[in-house]
């Protein structure tokens, strides 16, 4: 037998801050605050999963002592409008505290699904270009396929790479490590 509580969900009259998401049912969905706009995701797939954990394994291998790689759910914030949770971060050991990263890391990642792709394209992409965070890749489940973005000397995300399927991603930023997108499937591929 299940028993369901009703959620009372506080009625707000103006933009959200990062302390109203402490309030947020704790009920696998993904709750983040872009300018005080709370955008909710379904919690994520088996195969969304499965490439975020060995990435995340694949970073923490090869991660150097200052750094820490940290996986999903795990917020960074700018301020008190935005809080952000990216499937895999990279950023100085340093910045982080026991509850989040409230300086931007250098490097995010987001591993597509079908209801989140265009936000991580597009929203979560301008708002990690307009924190200054460096570094930005996408992973495709699907193909698969990893996209890697860069700021230029403008602060602007140019692609700098992309490896599908077998190829191998070198990646210098934030520290060398070597990414071949099928074998982050593991058996799923």
């Amino acid at each position: 037998m299940t028993v369901m509580a009703d959620i009372e969900v506080p009625a707000w009259s103006g933009p959200m801050t990062v302390h109203d998401l402490e309030g947020m049912p704790d009920d696998g969905r993904r709750y983040e605050l872009i300018d005080g706009v709370l955008v909710v995701s379904p919690a994520p797939g088996r195969r969304h999963q499965k490439i975020a954990y060995r990435l995340y394994g694949v970073l923490e291998a090869a991660c150097p002592a200052d750094l820490e790689v940290i996986g999903a759910p795990f917020a960074v914030h700018s301020g008190d409008k935005v809080e952000l949770q990216p499937d895999v971060v990279v950023g100085r050991e340093a910045d982080f505290t026991d509850k989040d990263l409230p300086e931007p890391p250098l490097l995010t990642v987001e591993v597509l699904s079908p209801n989140t792709a265009i936000h991580d394209l597009n929203t979560k992409k301008a708002v990690y270009e307009r924190l200054g965070v460096p570094g930005y890749w996408v992973i495709d489940p699907e193909e698969p396929a990893l996209t890697v973005f860069e700021l230029d000397e403008e602060g602007h995300y140019q692609q700098v790479a992309k490896a599908a399927g077998e190829e191998v991603f070198e990646a210098e930023r934030p520290f060398p490590v070597r990414i071949a997108p099928r074998e982050l499937l593991g058996r799923l591929g």
